[in-house]
């Protein structure tokens, strides 16, 4: 009777070990909107190995003042660390590494029942800055352009306004939406609207269309695509970030090489978005 009391006490001992040391590996991610969609699926998909994983959007700026402050494991990001950002993370004594998990072609949107199929980078800046107002002076119908834009904790916005506004700023009617479901969902609404997200999010809305983009006016104009992105024609194509502080390698280790590995990339396609090459 004592023998099996003991071995009863024992096997509840190690249980509770066991169950102490599975919720120690839950991983907190956060961070990049755009990279969201990709990380809900990544997570679902590792929780088959036996990992835990908690994602949380509010855009990159947001993931990354959470890498400062230590509430995230890892953060997404769509965008490169800026200098002042790199400068809190070094008072923070933090370490990161920043690892390229996929690729986006950054996608500008329209309604379906707008006409307009394609636009020069040029025409691009001046709608979202403002200079053009009206779809008549691009070709399309005479009517007020309606401009959806990300919000600026956003990476896309940063990256959105860094490579196609030279860094001016959103006209001051944008209509500011705090992720990318909220974008593709107002573009969706007003046939005169015109927005950007990463390309995961646009193949999953059937009212909206990408545009072919034409970098400067002797270049052909080209679609967002897997392959266009791969063979860099596409101009807004952009890597998608994870990042985390090298104390945290030993708990994020095991997540980050399933992201890297082949299973990992084929979420990845799956999702819509562009994986590493091989």
């Amino acid at each position: 009777m004592r023998k099996n009391k003991y071995f009863l006490s024992v096997f509840l001992l190690l249980l509770f070990s066991e169950a102490c040391k599975n919720s120690g590996e839950t991983i907190k991610v956060r961070g990049s909107d755009t990279v969201l969609l990709l990380m809900d699926a990544e997570s679902e998909a590792a929780k088959k190995k036996g990992l835990e994983i908690t994602v949380t959007g509010g855009g990159s700026g947001d993931g990354i003042e959470a890498l400062i402050n230590g509430t995230t494991d890892l953060c997404m990001s769509s965008r490169e660390l800026k200098e002042e950002e790199r400068m809190k993370l070094a008072d923070a004594r933090k370490q990161i590494v920043e690892k390229t998990i996929a690729f986006d072609a950054l996608s500008v949107i329209v309604n379906k029942e707008n006409k307009i199929r394609k636009l020069t980078r040029k025409q691009l800046k001046e709608i979202f800055t403002g200079k053009i107002r009206n779809w008549s002076e691009v070709g399309g119908s005479n009517e007020p352009i309606v401009v959806i834009s990300r919000e600026s904790s956003s990476g896309t916005f940063d990256y959105f306004r860094e490579h196609v506004l030279d860094n001016e700023d959103f006209v001051n009617t944008s209509l500011m939406k705090a992720n990318s479901g909220a974008v593709d969902a107002a573009v969706s609404q007003s046939a005169n609207a015109i927005g950007y997200v990463g390309m995961a999010y646009m193949e999953r809305e059937r009212k909206i269309c990408a545009i072919d983009i034409c970098w400067d006016d002797s270049a052909a104009c080209v679609f967002p695509s897997v392959a266009n992105a791969l063979n860099k024609t596409y101009p807004i194509s952009r890597p998608l970030y994870i990042l985390y502080d090298t104390s945290h390698q030993e708990s994020v280790g095991r997540f980050i090489d399933f992201l890297m590995s082949a299973e990992g990339q084929k979420v990845v396609a799956n999702v819509g978005y562009v994986p590493l090459p091989k």
